[in-house]
């Protein structure tokens, strides 16, 4: 079985945690990105969960079950990105691996590869952002979610934090291999 039979949220978090241990480059810093970006966004929802029903938070209610709703959807789209990280980083690695022998074959892999890292850069760069929203999520319900969770909240803000910082290294990584004129190089930089 390679590092890409299987989706990474279908696996045991031990069998995660080995796969980034191994010399694989694949799942890589990206990928553990978005599945910490995930953990974030589950640990938002946790607080909420913990909080909607209860007298103390009744004023909050309307806004508790917002942040729960946007946590489960940005849980479920980092936990799809860390995927979509690795399969990227995989068909980087498969452009590399190209033929060179021939100016065709150099052409192809040259196409080949530039659409590879273009993809290699927009997925962490999405990672990023995501993270980004998970991290407002945290800060928006430390103040109104319940006070017995407040470290919870801490914890997702923190790892949001890590997550974002840790997409846009990688999208930092890839953009001196996008070519100049790309757009994405350009704007990835900015955001």
């Amino acid at each position: 079985m390679t590092e890409l039979d299987t989706r990474l949220d279908e696996l045991p978090v031990g069998e995660l945690v080995e796969r980034l241990a191994s010399s694989a480059p694949i799942p890589g810093g990206g990928s553990a990105s978005a599945v910490v970006g995930a953990l974030a966004a589950a640990l938002v929802h946790m607080v909420v969960e913990l909080s909607v029903g209860r007298p103390p938070h009744a004023a909050d209610e309307t806004a508790l079950r917002e942040i729960g709703l946007a946590a489960t959807g940005w849980q479920s789209e980092l936990l799809d990105l860390a995927s979509r990280d690795a399969a990227a980083y995989g068909s980087v690695v498969a452009a590399r691996r190209m033929p060179r022998d021939t100016d065709l074959d150099r052409q192809a892999r040259a196409v080949q590869l530039a659409a590879a890292i273009r993809d290699a850069t927009s997925v962490p760069l999405r990672i990023a952002e995501a993270a980004s929203e998970v991290l407002d999520l945290a800060a928006r319900v430390a103040p109104i979610g319940n006070p017995n969770a407040a470290s919870d909240a801490g914890v997702a803000a923190r790892l949001a934090a890590a997550a974002a910082h840790g997409a846009a290294l990688n999208v930092r990584i890839n953009l001196p291999a996008l070519a100049e004129d790309d757009d994405l190089r350009r704007e990835a930089a900015k955001r």
